[in-house]
Order: structure tokens, then sequence, then C-alpha cells
């Protein structure tokens, strides 16, 4: 399973979603539009719109409303309807290092993965620019 924090369009989970599939088949949940910041949010007080969404290849990818959080509960009870192999979240743009793992809603997926018992892991690049160069770190 592959989420993020920046929205489905942007290009760090697009870049991360391609490498995942050298492994296995990919599933995305991730959220509508950029939910930076918002730490281990969850949506309580609004209705969750969730949708299923082409926009590469073969995978089966959908759009949720919510927080990453929400994403991930949202992908194992009503998508998966179980846990995944793998969960990973990225790819941040900035650095999720040190307190900022607490804000970061990229890494707050990965430890709902976690809490889920799923194995799971948060990427960022630290370059702030939304043409960050992915594929060669720099």
């Amino acid at each position: 399973m592959v989420t993020n924090d920046d929205g489905i369009m942007a290009p760090g989970i697009r870049h991360l979603i391609e490498l995942m599939q050298t492994l296995g088949d990919v599933i995305v949940v991730a959220p509508d539009r950029p939910q930076s910041g918002m730490g281990h949010a969850i949506t309580i007080s609004t209705p969750l719109r969730l949708d299923k969404v082409k926009i590469d290849g073969e995978n089966i990818e959908y759009s949720c409303s919510g927080t990453p959080v929400d994403c991930v509960k949202l992908a194992v009870s009503k998508i998966l309807f179980g846990k995944p192999d793998l969960l990973v979240s990225g790819i941040n743009h900035g650095s999720n290092a040190s307190i900022n793992v607490i804000y970061s809603g990229t890494m707050s997926a990965a430890v709902e993965g976690s809490i889920e018992n799923i194995p799971s892991i948060g990427f960022s690049i630290l370059d702030y620019h939304f043409d960050a160069d992915f594929y060669s770190g720099r």
C-alpha cells in the first residue's frame, strides 16, 4: 500500500508508486489534496469521501478527502478488508527527522500502519522544491 501527505498527484508519491511496482501489486490510498503537518489527525466532524481514480498504469488508486491516517484506516477496513504486506508513505518534501516526525502526516501514516501491525516505512527527501529530483536525491 502506498500513501502520503502531499496528495495523490504529488510527484513524490508518483515516484514511490513506480518504485513499489517492482516489488508487487500496488494499492494507493492518498489524500485528494495536500495534508502536510496534519500529524496523526483523523477526520471526525465531516463525512469522508473515497473515490476510485485512474491516474497511471494498472494500479488500483483511491483519492480520499481525509488525512493520511484516515487513508490508512479506510484502506485496511473498507478497501483491502485486511492488512497489506507493506505500507509505504511519501516521498515527502523536506526532512521527517527529529521533532518533525510528530507533525508529519507522512510519518503518521507509517505510524498508523505500525499500530495496525503492518510493516511500514516513511520516506522523505531533503528538498522542498515541487520539482525535486527523486531519482538522484539531489
